[in-house]
């Protein structure tokens, strides 16, 4: 199959032990962000097999319209990015294994590194440092402060885990189901959303963003927050409500934020106003861009491939499109 991967923006793909499952196939690798319609319509005319590094690039249809050779697209986790009603009108298979069961390691501990790097200023004082300036204030510890996990998955109970080693108080929110989850593994279930926020020291969010979670982080749930807390997010940033995290921050509560997520991806404007605030530590989404999480994410994805060319398809999202699959070219 003629094969094109987009937005793999280092070229670590063809370097993964993974890829040799490509082995036969005709691939393409693009190492540049491009979302126009017509741009990529161009690039993709004869693509047979599209794979997509989560959501960096939108495939909608006005673009799905013009790829009428597009047979398979596979990929891993939540497809918001992808127009699934388009996608089986048109005969095209959507493969994408959820891991609903598979903890992300990767993700929990960056969002550890960033609760250290918050709490301790660690970037402030690094470039203090590099400016000739020796200590440029106090920071605070995370032994005995009270951790808030929202949503208790696959993420956010490796990271209650790591909050109980290093001697935090864990307190949990999120659905009933996971609270009863959490309260199994021996955890501290906040009495309401309300009280969460209010008792949390550092509150870091683990959920998926979906219609019934966009926006579930509100106004009033940051303005409940203590002054000297710390929100965290490496999910996604439409779990909060827009414009609401920077209008926090400005009013000092919550008085600090890490954040690897944005409402616009990638974020390239140096002059974003979350970029621009002296209390918030900032990665450019990287929660999952590891070697290791790379091998197993993209052995997953290429898989699939080999799966559908061998008339087996697996994960499919929409299976409705299988009595319409498009034939090979």
């Amino acid at each position: 199959m003629r094969v094109a991967i987009l937005d793999d923006y280092h070229d670590t793909l063809r370097t993964l032990d993974a890829f040799r499952k490509l082995a036969g196939h005709d691939v393409t690798i693009f190492n540049d962000h491009v979302q126009d319609v017509e741009r990529l319509a161009a690039r993709l005319a004869d693509v047979e097999a599209l794979v997509l590094i989560r959501e960096r690039t939108q495939i909608r249809a006005p673009l799905l319209d013009r790829l009428p050779k597009l047979r398979l697209i596979s990929q891993r986790s939540v497809y918001p990015h992808i127009d699934i009603d388009a996608c089986t009108r048109l005969g095209i298979v959507v493969s994408s294994n959820l891991h609903s069961d598979t903890p992300s390691y990767a993700a929990a501990e960056l969002t550890w590194g960033l609760v250290l790097a918050a709490m301790r200023a660690i970037p402030q004082q690094m470039n203090a440092l590099a400016a000739g300036k020796w200590q440029i204030g106090v920071g605070h510890t995370v032994r005995g402060k009270t951790l808030g996990i929202h949503g208790y998955g696959r993420i956010g109970a490796v990271v209650a885990g790591y909050g109980k080693a290093f001697g935090c108080n864990v307190l949990v929110w999120a659905r009933e189901a996971s609270r009863e989850r959490a309260r199994a593994d021996g955890y501290a279930v906040a009495e309401s959303k309300e009280a969460f926020f209010a008792e949390a020291d550092i509150v870091t969010l683990h959920m998926r963003l979906v219609a019934a979670t966009r926006g579930i982080v509100t106004r009033d749930d940051l303005a409940r927050m203590k002054a000297t807390a710390l929100l965290v997010n490496t999910s996604r940033a439409g779990l909060i409500a827009p414009g609401a995290l920077v209008d926090a921050l400005q009013s000092g509560r919550p008085g600090m934020a890490a954040v690897d997520v944005f409402e616009t991806e990638p974020l390239t404007d140096v002059h974003d106003p979350l970029l621009a605030l002296p209390n918030v530590v900032a990665t450019p989404h990287i929660g999952y861009v590891t070697r290791d999480e790379y091998e197993m994410q993209f052995g997953d994805i290429f898989d699939q491939i080999v799966a559908y060319a061998a008339g087996t398809p697996i994960n499919v999202v929409n299976p409705a499109v299988l009595d319409r699959a498009r034939d090979a070219n």
